[in-house]
C-alpha cells in the first residue's frame, strides 16, 4: 500500500499520505491552534482521566504515570513556562512529524501531548509492533475523541504505515519540525529524507544512563525507605524491559569498599523481594540472550565476576569504573563498581549518557557533580524511582520550547 498509511487515531482506514497533509495544513474548525490553546487542552484533561481509570492503570502501571503527567495542574505548570514575554509572542511551529521508538511504546504521546499543546498539528508515526500499553493509549484518545472539540479530530493524527520511503519522505518535506527517537541508526535513516529550508530536526539518539548510591546514605536510611528505593529501582529498570534510555544500566556504589558489599547484598535481596511479588516475565530467549552478553563483558576482560539469581536478575562485577557496557545487556542485568567519591564519575562519563539516578546524596553533592561535569554529558540527576518520570525538559531540550517560534515586536 505505498504512500498510504492507515489512520489509528482517529480510528479510520488507508488514507493517501497526500491526503493527510492537505488535511493537517487546513485550518481547523473555529480557527487555528494556539500555543496552550483551551481545546486541546480540555482533550488531554479528558485523556488523562481514562489513563487514571484503575482497570488501566493496574494494567500499564506507565500510563498512570502518563496521566499524571497530563493533569491539569500539571498542563498549567508547563503552559507557565511559555508565556508571553515583553516584546516577544509565541506560536506553533506549524506541522510536526513524529518518528517515535517501538521498544518503548509510549513515549510518542508525551511528545505529541506537548506539540499539541503548542498549538501544532502532528502526524505521529505509530510502530506495527506496538501493543499492549501503545494500544490502551490508542484506545482511550479514541474514546475521548467522542466528546472532543472538532479542531483537534481535525489537526491531529496518528498513523501505521510499513516500510515506505515515499511515505517518510512526503512527511518530512511538509513539517516544519521532525521528532526522531529511537537511536542512532532511526535517526541517520531518517535523516536521508530532506526537510523543507525552514525545518529542522529534534533528534533523540541512542542514549545511556546509570545509578549512584551513596554508601553510607544507603546503610543510614531507615527500613521503609531502602524497600522503597529497591521498588523504585525496580520501577526504573524493569518497565520498558529496561531499554529505555533513562533505564540504569549500571549501578555505582560511592563510599568504603566493605561496608559498600553489606549495602550492595542489601539492595540486591530487596530487589529479590520485589521480583518475587512482581513476577517480571523474562522468556526463554531473553534469559539465554542476557548469558550470551554477560559471558562477552567477561570474555572482553570488563567483567572480574558474574551472578545469576535466576532468570530475571544478574549482576556484574566491573574489572574497573570506566568500563561501564552503554549497550543492552537484557533485562535485569546489572553491572555494578564502587569508587570513593562522586567526582570519581566524572572521567567516566561521555555525552551520551543521559539520566542519574541517586539515592542517598545531598543537593550539594549532586550539584558538585554536575559542575564537575560541566554539561559534557548527563542531562538529567533525579532521585532512584524517577528514572522514566518524563518531563518537558528531556535530554536537555525545553520542549515546549522547541515545539514553538517567537515573532519579536519592536517599538520606538
Amino acid at each position: 500500500m505505498s504512500g498510504k498509511v492507515i489512520e489509528r487515531f482517529p480510528a479510520g482506514g488507508a488514507i493517501g499520505v497526500d491526503d493527510l497533509v492537505a488535511a493537517l495544513r487546513a485550518a481547523p474548525a473555529g480557527g487555528p491552534l494556539t500555543v496552550g490553546d483551551d481545546r486541546v487542552v480540555e482533550f488531554l484533561v479528558a485523556f488523562a482521566r481514562r489513563l487514571l481509570r484503575p482497570a488501566v492503570a493496574r494494567r500499564y502501571p506507565e500510563l498512570a504515570s502518563l496521566g499524571f503527567f497530563l493533569r491539569r495542574g500539571e498542563i498549567a505548570k508547563t503552559l507557565d513556562r511559555v508565556g508571553d514575554e515583553p516584546g516577544q509572542l509565541r506560536f506553533p511551529r506549524g506541522l510536526v512529524f513524529h518518528v517515535p521508538p517501538a521498544n518503548v511504546d509510549t513515549i510518542f504521546v508525551y511528545s505529541w501531548a506537548l506539540s499539541a499543546l503548542a498549538g501544532n498539528a502532528n502526524v505521529v508515526r505509530i510502530s506495527s509492533r506496538s501493543a499492549g500499553a501503545a494500544d490502551a493509549v490508542l484506545d482511550a484518545l479514541n474514546d475521548t475523541l467522542a466528546d472532543a472539540d472538532e479542531a483537534v479530530r481535525q489537526s491531529q493524527r496518528l498513523v501505521t504505515y510499513g516500510r515506505d520511503d515515499a511515505v517518510t519522505a512526503a512527511l518530512s518535506a511538509a513539517a516544519d519540525l521532525r521528532v526522531i527517537w529511537g537511536g542512532d541508526r532511526s535517526v541517520t535513516e531518517i535523516r536521508r529524507h530532506p526537510l523543507a529550508p525552514h525545518a529542522r530536526d529534534l533528534t533523540f539518539p541512542d542514549r545511556s544512563s546509570f545509578t549512584v548510591i551513596s554508601v553510607a546514605g544507603w546503610l543510614a536510611a531507615d527500613e521503609r525507605d531502602r524497600d522503597a528505593a529497591a521498588l523504585g529501582f525496580y520501577n526504573d529498570s524493569y518497565w520498558f524491559d529496561q531499554a529505555a534510555c533513562a533505564s540504569p544500566r549500571t549501578v555505582y556504589w560511592v563510599g568504603d569498599a566493605a561496608a559498600a558489599e553489606t549495602a550492595r547484598a542489601d539492595l540486591m535481596a530487596r530487589l529479590r523481594a520485589v521480583l518475587d511479588a512482581k513476577r517480571p516475565e523474562i522468556d526463554a530467549a531473553m534469559a539465554v540472550e542476557k548469558r550470551v552478553a554477560t559471558y562477552g563483558l567477561a570474555i572482553e576482560g570488563a567483567a572480574t565476576a558474574i551472578h545469576f539469581d535466576g532468570n530475571d536478575l544478574a549482576t556484574v562485577d566491573l574489572a574497573e569504573p570506566g568500563g561501564i557496557p552503554r549497550r543492552w545487556l537484557g533485562v535485569g542485568t546489572f553491572p555494578q563498581a564502587r569508587v570513593d567519591t562522586l567526582a570519581d564519575l566524572a572521567p567516566v562519563v561521555v555525552r551520551r549518557d543521559q539520566t542519574v539516578t541517586h539515592f542517598g546524596f545531598s543537593a550539594d553533592d549532586l550539584v558538585a557533580f554536575a559542575r564537575t561535569l560541566g554539561g559534557r554529558g548527563v542531562d538529567r540527576i533525579v532521585p532512584v524511582g524517577d528514572a522514566l518520570n518524563f518531563a518537558a525538559t528531556w535530554d536537555g531540550y525545553d520542549l515546549m520550547r522547541e515545539f514553538t517560534r517567537i515573532t519579536t515586536v519592536t517599538t520606538r
